[in-house]
């Protein structure tokens, strides 16, 4: 699933090429990825709205339209989103198009088809997409030691489960909860509710430079992100742990070890992260 690195390498990439530009015509070629309000309003409603700008909250984005109407979207697990020219072949699981002026079109693609679109009137109260019951940001001024320490007092779970917890903090997925423990030297199956404030205060200022270091190394132009479909902006070989049992820690060179935590597999350094 894309996490909060990636879902902001798409906002960045598509931002240039869709805000200022009018939404010509909405097709829903398969309706079930529009969440709400149905297709067939869905389309309607977005026929002649401006595209005011694009902004990113956790793992979801917003399409903010001059009207003050806006859109939500989830790439969930295999979601992509890119813009292309209406010459360019069309996939097979292409569910939304969104032609622009300019000549161009917004093209929503999942395969597995757990994506979803929310649109929202103005006035209207967001009780559907999730949005509002998200964490704060990890780069907002309020999270930091003292918050941390005082989500995690009472938390039995996981410290890994509790990254992972949207609720807490928001954007954080499995890839980045592995790198962010092992930056911090913590074990990811000990109780959160066990850390000190010096830990808490370590692990707030870490989890933005890691998640900031990513997008940093995500970078990718539109034209490769084009030819990729909406994929390849996740630069795998700088990931220091996620997804590399049995290699070498990049610090102490211990093999590193697998577990499962609440469901979810987890790389760490035994020596490392004791």
């Amino acid at each position: 699933m894309p996490e909060l690195p990636e879902v902001e390498t798409v906002k960045r990439l598509l931002a240039p090429q869709i805000v200022g530009r009018h939404i010509l015509e909405g097709i829903a070629l398969h309706t079930q990825v529009i969440a709400h309000p149905g297709a067939d309003a869905f389309c309607d409603a977005l026929r002649g709205q401006r595209v005011q700008g694009i902004d990113r909250k956790g793992k979801f984005l917003l399409m903010n339209l001059e009207s003050g109407d806006y859109i939500v979207i989830h790439l969930r697990m295999t979601g992509s989103l890119y813009v292309a020219p209406p010459d360019f072949p069309l996939e097979k699981h292409t569910h939304i198009v969104l032609k622009l002026e300019g000549d161009r079109e917004l093209r929503f693609v999942d395969m597995r088809r757990f994506g979803r679109m929310w649109l929202l009137g103005k006035d209207e109260e967001d009780s559907f997409s999730g949005v509002k019951k998200l964490g704060p940001e990890p780069f907002a001024a309020e999270f930091n030691g003292s918050y941390l320490q005082d989500a995690l007092s009472n938390k039995s779970r996981a410290i890994k489960d509790c990254l992972l917890d949207q609720h807490i903090v928001t954007g954080i997925g499995n890839i980045y909860s592995d790198e962010i423990l092992f930056a911090s030297k913590i074990h990811p199956q000990r109780p959160a509710s066990s850390l000190s404030a010096k830990e808490c205060q370590r692990l707030s200022k870490l989890i933005p430079q890691v998640l900031l270091r990513a997008i940093e190394q995500n970078r990718i132009s539109p034209e490769e992100y084009l030819k990729e479909k909406g994929q390849g902006y996740r630069s795998t070989p700088f990931f220091q742990v996620y997804g590399k049992k049995g290699q070498p820690c990049p610090a102490c060179g211990e093999p590193l070890c697998r577990v499962m935590v609440a469901g979810r597999s987890s790389t760490y350094c035994p020596s490392c992260q004791k």
